[in-house]
């Protein structure tokens, strides 16, 4: 199985996110994304603004958001 990246650049890693259907709320300490689902439901994101994020970091995010792994990892290479 294919592993998150390591040290991801952050604008990548927001590319990415866009990329899968958020879109950028605020950007201060965090960087806080909004995801407009087809039923009515809205998705939270929201991760640190750093230069570079750890696997780790981007694990955690993607499951608090319901995103598998293998659709992090697709959108991560399209983007």
């Amino acid at each position: 199985m294919d592993k998150f990246p390591v040290d991801a650049p952050k604008r990548k890693v927001v590319k990415t996110f866009e990329f899968l259907g958020f879109t950028i709320i605020r950007e201060k300490e965090h960087i806080s994304m909004l995801r407009s689902n087809s039923d009515g439901t809205k998705t939270p994101l929201t991760m640190p603004n750093h230069a570079t994020l750890k696997a780790s970091t981007l694990r955690t995010i993607s499951t608090q958001a319901g995103i598998s792994r293998k659709d992090f990892l697709d959108a991560y290479e399209k983007s």
